[in-house]
Protein backbone atom coordinates (compact mmCIF):
# COMPACT_ATOMS: atom_id res chain seq x y z
CA UNK A 1 0.00 0.00 0.00
CA UNK A 2 0.93 3.35 -1.00
CA UNK A 3 2.73 5.95 1.57
CA UNK A 4 0.12 8.80 1.70
CA UNK A 5 1.75 12.21 0.79
CA UNK A 6 -0.09 14.49 3.26
CA UNK A 7 -0.33 18.25 1.44
CA UNK A 8 -2.59 19.15 4.35
CA UNK A 9 0.10 18.88 7.20
CA UNK A 10 2.92 20.04 4.25
CA UNK A 11 1.26 23.33 3.68
CA UNK A 12 0.95 24.01 7.44
CA UNK A 13 4.29 23.82 7.59
CA UNK A 14 4.90 26.01 4.65
CA UNK A 15 2.48 28.04 6.53
CA UNK A 16 3.99 28.44 10.26
CA UNK A 17 7.47 29.21 8.05
CA UNK A 18 6.42 31.99 5.90
CA UNK A 19 4.76 33.29 9.33
CA UNK A 20 7.93 33.43 10.69
CA UNK A 21 9.91 34.92 7.72
CA UNK A 22 6.96 37.94 8.01
CA UNK A 23 7.74 38.14 11.64
CA UNK A 24 11.27 38.55 11.04
CA UNK A 25 10.90 41.07 8.02
CA UNK A 26 8.85 43.59 10.67
CA UNK A 27 11.35 43.24 13.19
CA UNK A 28 14.43 43.76 10.91
CA UNK A 29 13.38 45.20 8.37
CA UNK A 30 10.45 47.25 9.01
CA UNK A 31 8.57 45.18 6.16
CA UNK A 32 5.26 43.93 5.87
CA UNK A 33 4.56 42.07 2.69
CA UNK A 34 1.35 42.85 1.75
CA UNK A 35 -0.81 40.65 -0.77
CA UNK A 36 -3.42 42.15 -3.08
CA UNK A 37 -6.87 39.84 -4.65
CA UNK A 38 -8.79 40.85 -6.95
CA UNK A 39 -12.33 39.08 -7.80
CA UNK A 40 -14.48 39.74 -10.74
CA UNK A 41 -17.85 38.74 -10.38
CA UNK A 42 -19.76 36.46 -8.19
CA UNK A 43 -18.53 33.18 -8.90
CA UNK A 44 -18.99 30.69 -5.59
CA UNK A 45 -16.21 29.04 -5.89
CA UNK A 46 -14.00 32.13 -6.71
CA UNK A 47 -15.23 33.22 -3.80
CA UNK A 48 -14.78 30.74 -1.53
CA UNK A 49 -10.91 30.33 -2.94
CA UNK A 50 -10.52 34.84 -2.42
CA UNK A 51 -12.31 34.17 0.97
CA UNK A 52 -9.52 31.44 2.21
CA UNK A 53 -6.41 33.23 0.70
CA UNK A 54 -7.54 36.45 2.47
CA UNK A 55 -7.98 34.87 5.77
CA UNK A 56 -4.57 32.55 5.23
CA UNK A 57 -2.97 35.86 4.40
CA UNK A 58 -3.77 37.74 7.71
CA UNK A 59 -2.96 34.54 10.04
CA UNK A 60 0.48 34.52 8.73
CA UNK A 61 0.66 38.00 10.13
CA UNK A 62 0.60 40.12 6.39
CA UNK A 63 -1.61 42.72 5.30
CA UNK A 64 -4.35 41.52 2.54
CA UNK A 65 -6.21 43.77 0.32
CA UNK A 66 -9.20 42.37 -1.25
CA UNK A 67 -11.05 44.11 -4.47
CA UNK A 68 -14.52 42.82 -4.94
CA UNK A 69 -15.67 44.02 -8.87
CA UNK A 70 -19.27 43.40 -10.28
CA UNK A 71 -19.55 40.90 -13.09
CA UNK A 72 -20.19 44.01 -15.10
CA UNK A 73 -16.94 45.33 -15.07
CA UNK A 74 -14.94 46.08 -17.80
CA UNK A 75 -11.63 45.71 -18.83
CA UNK A 76 -10.56 49.00 -18.81
CA UNK A 77 -11.62 49.69 -15.59
CA UNK A 78 -10.05 46.17 -14.06
CA UNK A 79 -6.74 47.24 -15.78
CA UNK A 80 -6.72 50.64 -14.05
CA UNK A 81 -7.41 48.69 -10.95
CA UNK A 82 -3.78 46.57 -11.89
CA UNK A 83 -1.64 49.56 -13.09
CA UNK A 84 -2.58 51.22 -9.50
CA UNK A 85 -1.96 47.89 -7.25
CA UNK A 86 1.41 48.32 -9.66
CA UNK A 87 2.36 51.19 -8.12
CA UNK A 88 1.30 51.00 -4.48
CA UNK A 89 4.28 50.16 -2.30
CA UNK A 90 2.04 48.37 -0.10
CA UNK A 91 1.32 45.77 -2.68
CA UNK A 92 4.23 43.18 -2.94
CA UNK A 93 2.07 40.36 -4.62
CA UNK A 94 -1.04 40.80 -7.08
CA UNK A 95 -3.21 38.09 -8.11
CA UNK A 96 -6.62 38.57 -10.09
CA UNK A 97 -8.98 35.63 -9.22
CA UNK A 98 -9.58 33.53 -12.97
CA UNK A 99 -12.15 32.77 -14.44
CA UNK A 100 -12.66 36.12 -15.77
CA UNK A 101 -15.66 37.46 -17.01
CA UNK A 102 -16.60 36.98 -20.98
CA UNK A 103 -15.79 40.79 -21.78
CA UNK A 104 -12.37 40.68 -20.32
CA UNK A 105 -9.26 38.83 -22.11
CA UNK A 106 -7.33 37.32 -19.23
CA UNK A 107 -4.54 37.40 -20.56
CA UNK A 108 -4.25 41.11 -21.32
CA UNK A 109 -4.96 41.30 -17.78
CA UNK A 110 -2.63 38.91 -16.07
CA UNK A 111 0.52 40.40 -18.91
CA UNK A 112 -0.31 43.60 -17.32
CA UNK A 113 0.79 42.88 -13.82
CA UNK A 114 3.97 43.91 -12.66
CA UNK A 115 6.21 40.70 -13.34
CA UNK A 116 7.78 40.94 -9.74
CA UNK A 117 4.60 41.27 -8.17
CA UNK A 118 3.08 38.39 -9.97
CA UNK A 119 2.60 35.88 -7.31
CA UNK A 120 0.52 33.56 -9.80
CA UNK A 121 3.89 32.90 -12.03
CA UNK A 122 1.69 33.51 -15.13
CA UNK A 123 2.70 36.11 -16.85
CA UNK A 124 5.24 35.95 -19.63
CA UNK A 125 8.02 37.26 -18.27
CA UNK A 126 7.88 35.05 -15.37
CA UNK A 127 7.25 31.89 -17.46
CA UNK A 128 10.26 33.05 -19.64
CA UNK A 129 12.26 32.95 -16.33
CA UNK A 130 11.39 29.50 -15.34
CA UNK A 131 12.10 27.96 -18.99
CA UNK A 132 15.24 29.69 -18.70
CA UNK A 133 15.91 28.78 -15.18
CA UNK A 134 16.54 32.27 -14.32
CA UNK A 135 15.09 33.26 -10.88
CA UNK A 136 11.47 34.61 -10.93
CA UNK A 137 7.70 33.87 -9.13
CA UNK A 138 6.66 30.24 -10.31
CA UNK A 139 3.40 28.98 -10.27
CA UNK A 140 1.95 28.31 -7.46
CA UNK A 141 0.37 24.56 -7.70
CA UNK A 142 3.61 23.47 -9.73
CA UNK A 143 5.71 24.69 -7.13
CA UNK A 144 3.45 23.35 -4.34
CA UNK A 145 3.79 19.66 -6.17
CA UNK A 146 7.67 20.01 -6.81
CA UNK A 147 8.17 20.67 -2.92
CA UNK A 148 5.69 17.66 -1.76
CA UNK A 149 8.07 15.39 -4.37
CA UNK A 150 11.16 16.74 -2.98
CA UNK A 151 9.86 15.86 0.51
CA UNK A 152 9.21 12.37 -0.02
CA UNK A 153 12.31 11.55 -2.83
CA UNK A 154 15.70 13.09 -1.78
CA UNK A 155 17.28 13.58 -5.38
CA UNK A 156 15.31 13.45 -8.35
CA UNK A 157 17.98 13.31 -10.77
CA UNK A 158 17.40 11.11 -13.75
CA UNK A 159 13.91 10.25 -12.62
CA UNK A 160 11.69 9.75 -15.31
CA UNK A 161 8.61 11.81 -14.90
CA UNK A 162 5.34 11.72 -16.90
CA UNK A 163 3.41 14.42 -16.58
CA UNK A 164 -0.43 13.98 -17.94
CA UNK A 165 -1.42 17.77 -18.78
CA UNK A 166 -0.52 20.22 -20.92
CA UNK A 167 -2.10 23.50 -19.25
CA UNK A 168 0.30 26.82 -19.37
CA UNK A 169 -1.21 26.73 -15.55
CA UNK A 170 0.40 23.05 -14.38
CA UNK A 171 0.96 21.03 -17.02
CA UNK A 172 3.92 23.30 -18.76
CA UNK A 173 5.31 24.92 -15.71
CA UNK A 174 5.74 21.47 -14.09
CA UNK A 175 8.06 20.14 -16.90
CA UNK A 176 10.29 22.75 -15.94
CA UNK A 177 10.58 22.38 -12.70
CA UNK A 178 11.43 18.73 -13.25
CA UNK A 179 13.84 19.28 -15.57
CA UNK A 180 15.64 21.88 -13.39
CA UNK A 181 16.03 18.70 -11.26
CA UNK A 182 17.43 16.64 -14.18
CA UNK A 183 14.55 14.49 -14.18
CA UNK A 184 13.70 13.20 -17.92
CA UNK A 185 10.45 14.67 -18.82
CA UNK A 186 7.81 13.51 -20.84
CA UNK A 187 4.72 15.72 -21.26
CA UNK A 188 1.64 13.73 -22.51
CA UNK A 189 -1.72 14.61 -22.54
CA UNK A 190 -5.41 12.92 -23.50
CA UNK A 191 -4.55 12.31 -26.85
CA UNK A 192 -1.15 10.50 -26.32
CA UNK A 193 -1.25 7.38 -28.18
CA UNK A 194 -0.79 4.48 -25.86
CA UNK A 195 -0.73 6.80 -22.78
CA UNK A 196 -1.08 3.84 -20.17
CA UNK A 197 2.07 2.31 -21.90
CA UNK A 198 3.60 5.78 -21.23
CA UNK A 199 2.15 6.49 -17.76
CA UNK A 200 4.13 2.87 -16.74
CA UNK A 201 7.39 4.33 -17.31
CA UNK A 202 6.96 6.78 -15.00
CA UNK A 203 9.34 6.68 -11.91
CA UNK A 204 7.00 10.28 -10.87
CA UNK A 205 3.79 10.68 -12.32
CA UNK A 206 1.74 13.66 -12.51
CA UNK A 207 -1.77 13.62 -13.10
CA UNK A 208 -3.22 16.84 -14.38
CA UNK A 209 -5.32 16.49 -16.98
CA UNK A 210 -8.97 17.58 -15.64
CA UNK A 211 -10.72 14.33 -15.93
CA UNK A 212 -11.88 12.28 -13.24
CA UNK A 213 -10.49 8.75 -12.37
CA UNK A 214 -8.55 8.90 -15.48
CA UNK A 215 -5.85 6.97 -14.60
CA UNK A 216 -6.08 3.27 -13.07
CA UNK A 217 -3.63 1.59 -11.10
CA UNK A 218 -2.66 -0.58 -14.23
CA UNK A 219 -1.82 2.75 -15.57
CA UNK A 220 1.26 3.19 -12.51
CA UNK A 221 4.94 1.78 -12.44
CA UNK A 222 5.27 -0.27 -9.32
CA UNK A 223 6.48 2.29 -6.51
CA UNK A 224 6.12 5.12 -8.65
CA UNK A 225 5.70 8.29 -6.56
CA UNK A 226 2.05 9.85 -8.03
CA UNK A 227 1.10 13.87 -7.58
CA UNK A 228 -2.61 13.79 -8.66
CA UNK A 229 -3.38 17.53 -9.42
CA UNK A 230 -6.50 17.06 -10.28
CA UNK A 231 -9.86 17.90 -8.70
CA UNK A 232 -13.23 16.94 -10.32
CA UNK A 233 -16.71 16.63 -8.13
CA UNK A 234 -18.72 13.53 -9.30
CA UNK A 235 -21.72 12.10 -7.78
CA UNK A 236 -21.47 9.59 -4.68
CA UNK A 237 -23.84 8.37 -2.55
CA UNK A 238 -27.31 9.00 -1.53
CA UNK A 239 -26.48 12.08 -4.41
CA UNK A 240 -24.44 14.04 -2.70
CA UNK A 241 -21.04 14.73 -4.34
CA UNK A 242 -17.74 14.25 -3.63
CA UNK A 243 -14.45 15.11 -5.01
CA UNK A 244 -11.82 13.11 -6.57
CA UNK A 245 -9.11 13.54 -8.42
CA UNK A 246 -7.36 12.81 -12.14
CA UNK A 247 -6.37 9.41 -10.58
CA UNK A 248 -8.43 6.59 -8.88
CA UNK A 249 -6.92 6.33 -5.70
CA UNK A 250 -8.24 2.80 -4.39
CA UNK A 251 -6.65 1.21 -7.25
CA UNK A 252 -3.24 3.42 -7.69
CA UNK A 253 -2.61 3.30 -3.81
CA UNK A 254 -2.41 -0.57 -4.36
CA UNK A 255 0.65 0.04 -6.74
CA UNK A 256 2.43 3.10 -6.12
CA UNK A 257 4.92 3.66 -3.73
CA UNK A 258 3.65 7.49 -2.74
CA UNK A 259 0.45 9.32 -3.71
CA UNK A 260 -1.39 12.72 -3.13
CA UNK A 261 -5.08 12.14 -1.73
CA UNK A 262 -7.59 14.26 -3.27
CA UNK A 263 -8.59 15.95 -0.92
CA UNK A 264 -6.00 17.06 1.31
CA UNK A 265 -3.18 16.51 -1.20
CA UNK A 266 -2.13 19.34 -3.85
CA UNK A 267 -4.85 21.60 -3.20
CA UNK A 268 -3.69 22.99 0.40
CA UNK A 269 0.26 23.90 -1.30
CA UNK A 270 -1.47 25.98 -3.74
CA UNK A 271 -2.66 28.74 -1.05
CA UNK A 272 0.39 28.07 0.87
CA UNK A 273 2.44 28.40 -2.47
CA UNK A 274 1.01 31.55 -2.82
CA UNK A 275 1.78 33.11 0.99
CA UNK A 276 5.57 31.98 -0.13
CA UNK A 277 5.76 33.79 -3.31
CA UNK A 278 4.47 37.17 -1.43
CA UNK A 279 7.65 36.95 1.02
CA UNK A 280 9.81 36.24 -1.72
CA UNK A 281 8.25 39.32 -3.80
CA UNK A 282 8.52 41.66 -0.63
CA UNK A 283 12.27 40.62 -0.13
CA UNK A 284 13.13 40.89 -3.91
CA UNK A 285 11.37 44.26 -3.60
CA UNK A 286 14.10 45.74 -0.87
CA UNK A 287 16.92 44.15 -1.51
CA UNK A 288 16.62 41.22 1.21
CA UNK A 289 17.94 37.50 0.45
CA UNK A 290 15.38 34.96 0.31
CA UNK A 291 14.67 31.95 1.91
CA UNK A 292 12.29 29.72 4.19
CA UNK A 293 14.56 27.10 4.53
Amino acid sequence: MATLIDGKAFAATVRNKVGQAVSALKAEHDLLPGLAVVLVGDDPASQVYVRNKGKQTLETGMQSFEHRLADTTTEEELLHLIEQLNHDARVHGILVQLPLPAQIDSHAVINSINPDKDVDGFHLVNVGRLATGAPGLVPCTPLGCMMLLKNQIDDLTGANAVIVGRSNIVGKPMGALLMAQHCTVTTAHSRTRELPSVCREADILVAAVGRAQMISGDWIKPGAVVIDVGINRIEGEGGKTRLVGDVDFASAAEVAGAITPVPGGVGPMTIACLLRNTVQAACAANGIAFSLD
